[in-house]
């Protein structure tokens, strides 16, 4: 068998397609490896240059296959999908990105690092739960609506909306009406809580990278905006400018959904 210079993988959950080519471009392997199969198969190649799409479990396998002393690049998805010469399946998805990888202009994507990508699923979790708080917050207000009972917005309405439902001194809401709020109300003391401690890591983690100490001198840029960009941006020399790289990060991590302020006396 010819040496295998260059492969392209079609990563997945179980079945992997692997398709590999040699010096002058002639297919040498074709074949599905089970994912067990998939170190073993790579650790007993010579070195070669792998590529990747930047796709789910794309930075874990870069790092895998890095680590069996192999050249991996990543690259976007959207720039390997014109190289598919025909009807899309995991076996021409291999041969595209095989030869996706190979194009002179073609752009990369910087591996990320296990500790990068734990920082960013800290902020993605905390998106989720503030999303869920969110959700539980304007339930509660509508519910209680129906029975004609409207507070002002912000903390110090959710704490008194909190507050009549917990207090049985008075008639306003009905018992059972008020034995179905009780669960949510928990649920949101709970979610908040969890915000809060998955707020203390990301400032303790913000703490000790230097980098991050530094992006937040930048007038307009806190401790979360500039924890997410250290955390998302692996080389900063390929975006155009530093706007444009804050307006990423804002998009993708750092705009709350509306009501998503902290409400200290639900604690």
């Amino acid at each position: 068998m010819e040496k295998i210079t260059t492969v392209g993988p079609d990563i997945a959950k179980q079945v992997f397609q692997v398709h590999g080519i040699d010096a002058g471009g002639a297919v040498v392997v074709r074949q599905k490896l089970r994912r067990d199969d998939v170190a073993p198969f790579f650790r007993s190649l010579p070195r070669c240059l792998i590529g990747l799409e930047a796709c789910a479990t794309g930075h874990h396998w870069a790092r895998v296959l890095l680590a069996l002393g192999h050249e991996v690049r990543l690259m976007p998805a959207a720039y390997v999908k014109p190289y598919v010469k025909r009807q899309k399946n995991d076996a021409t998805d291999a041969e595209a990105i095989c030869e996706a990888v190979t194009r002179p202009t073609m752009r990369f994507v910087p591996i990320k690092s296990e500790e990068q990508q734990s920082v960013l699923m800290l902020h993605r979790v905390r998106e989720i739960l503030i999303c869920q708080r969110t959700m539980l917050i304007n339930a509660l207000r509508g519910h209680l609506a129906e029975f004609g009972i409207v507070t002002r917005q912000g903390v110090a309405g959710v704490s008194m909306l909190v507050a009549l439902v917990e207090d049985e001194d008075h008639d306003l809401i009905p018992l059972l009406a008020r034995s179905a709020l009780l669960p949510p109300i928990q649920q949101l003391r709970e979610v908040h809580e969890k915000v809060s401690e998955m707020d203390r890591q990301i400032h303790a983690w913000h703490r000790s990278n230097e980098l991050s100490r530094r992006l937040e001198r930048i007038p307009g840029v806190g401790p979360i905006t500039a924890n997410a960009i250290v955390a998302t941006v692996t080389d900063v020399s390929l975006f155009k400018s530093g706007s444009f790289i804050a307006g990423s990060c804002a998009r993708l991590f750092l705009q709350p959904p509306p009501g998503s302020q902290f409400f200290p006396r639900l604690a």
